[in-house]
């Protein structure tokens, strides 16, 4: 009973969701220190074809804090940032970068269906008749 406990404790501690930062606390050049190092450390065993290694470093590197937060960081500080995606989602404020770092996981994850267009066989006809020369 003891022995569940403790692991029970030790995975939410190990969790990247149970983190209390705010976004102004994250230091990025440390993250990217970090987020580098395993990428190097992920490029080594490819070459020598090590490739159960390679999975399991990039595993490491999915779920990890940092590179979530670098994600986020790359997509909130570009030329698009005030474009709400697919989803209607923008993440504008510190608050919603953070609630975005926590909630990129692995799995769960179901893209919202897209707008079909149904195209009708003459329309595709004239439409192809258009561009021949």
């Amino acid at each position: 009973m003891k022995k569940l406990q403790m692991s029970k404790a030790k995975a939410e501690c190990a969790s990247s969701t149970v983190r209390n930062t705010t976004w102004k606390d994250i230091y990025f050049p440390k993250y990217e220190r970090r987020v580098r190092k395993l990428q190097v450390r992920i490029a080594k065993p490819h070459k020598e074809k090590r490739y159960n290694k390679v999975k399991a470093l990039q595993h490491l590197l999915v779920t990890s804090y940092e590179a979530k937060a670098l994600a986020v960081k790359k997509l909130t500080f570009n030329k698009g940032k005030r474009t709400a995606g697919a989803e209607h989602i923008k993440w504008n404020t510190d608050a919603k970068k953070i609630e975005a770092i926590c909630s990129l996981k692995r799995r769960g994850y179901k893209a919202l269906s897209l707008k079909r267009a149904n195209i009708t066989k003459e329309t595709a006809r004239q439409d192809l008749w258009k561009y021949q020369p």
